[in-house]
């Protein structure tokens, strides 16, 4: 697989691999030899971007993502870039699915979230460390901060903000360069184009989670779908709805007129898409699928011209589409409730 550079000087595969849904939010957890198995194969598919988190787990091991990241690459970690995020927690009390999130960007949180990461990980440092969900009680100057002494203690070589706004974007990165946000981008989830101006200026990349909102655009699911609501976010989520598949059939059409053209499946036609606007987006996209990860992987190959990309977003401007999952509920941390007793 070709490779992209996200900010300065950070080599990654054009197309990562998002490993969240190994452990949380799409249906029950897959098997550790069988996700193991997997994570090891993306690198033989071209990967070597991989994306986790520190809160991507389940009620009885929170972390279980980032200790499976690890175990999986151990053989191959000078091979593979390995971005994990610290800075949230899901609410697991509120009895919702998906879980309300609350942030905590506080520096004695980050400090041990680092630490924790690391020992999961099975390494002395991480390539991208990301701020999961801007913190509203935490300036970004002083996140940015922490940020800078990370680094030179070794234990992050370069970090990026994840959902964020120019603001922040701008303050922090005048404090300690990011160099990258996460931000949720796909063809039913633009509203972060705005923000390009601003990552082309300071030269930060991109790295578009749920780029094929959330699966929806590989236009395999139908009326009728069933998730789990208890353990898939899915179930919940407004795109996969029989009203919005109705409302979604001029979309879909779209990418299934475009995948017959370029002789590519929908879904490598949505990654071709963001992947031909600018040299330094880099799509995330999870599977838990060894076919999916190679179709995927090959949406890399697909080259689409400035004329069919612009032609693409005048349908897309012009498009009625459904409601798209947004995510979820930021709640506030227990430090600013203290505070506001």
């Amino acid at each position: 697989m070709e490779t992209r550079v996200l900010g300065k000087d950070l080599t990654v595969s054009a197309i990562g691999l998002g490993c969240m849904g190994f452990s949380h939010a799409y249906g029950a957890p897959t098997d550790e030899k069988e996700t193991i198995r997997l994570l090891r194969r993306a690198l033989d598919l071209g990967y070597t971007f991989f994306d986790t988190a520190e809160v991507y787990g389940t009620p009885d091991d929170p972390h279980i993502n980032e200790a499976l990241v690890g175990k999986a690459l151990a053989p191959v970690r000078d091979q593979v870039v390995i971005a994990t995020k610290f800075g949230l927690r899901f609410d697991r009390e509120s009895g919702k699915v998906p879980l309300p999130l609350i942030p905590d960007s506080r520096p004695e949180t980050i400090r041990r979230s680092v630490e924790g990461s690391l020992r999961r990980l099975g390494t002395d440092h991480i390539d991208l460390y990301f701020q999961h969900r801007i913190d509203p009680a935490v300036e970004p100057e002083e996140v940015a901060g922490v940020m800078a002494d990370l680094m030179k203690e070794g234990k992050i070589t370069h970090w990026g903000i994840s959902e964020a706004n120019e603001d922040y974007l701008r303050r922090a990165n005048a404090v300690c360069p990011v160099t990258a946000v996460q931000n949720r981008y796909s063809m039913m989830a633009r509203k972060y184009e705005s923000l390009f101006p601003v990552l082309e200026e300071l030269g930060v990349g991109l790295v578009a989670f749920s780029p094929m909102a959330n699966g929806f655009l590989t236009g395999q699911y139908g009326k009728g779908q069933h998730f789990d609501p208890a353990t898939d976010y899915r179930a919940a989520m407004p795109q996969f709805t029989d009203e919005a598949v109705e409302q979604n059939a001029a979309l879909l059409k779209l990418l299934n007129d475009m995948a017959v053209e370029k002789h590519a499946t929908p879904a490598q036609i949505s990654l071709a898409w963001m992947l031909c606007k600018r040299p330094w987006i880099v799509p995330i996209p999870g599977t838990r699928k060894e076919d999916r990860m190679t179709e995927n992987a090959g949406a890399a190959r697909i080259k689409l011209s400035s004329d069919e990309v612009d032609a693409l977003d005048r349908a897309l401007d012009s498009m009625k589409m459904s409601a798209v999952f947004g995510g979820t509920t930021v709640s506030l941390h227990e430090a600013e409730k203290d505070s506001d007793k």
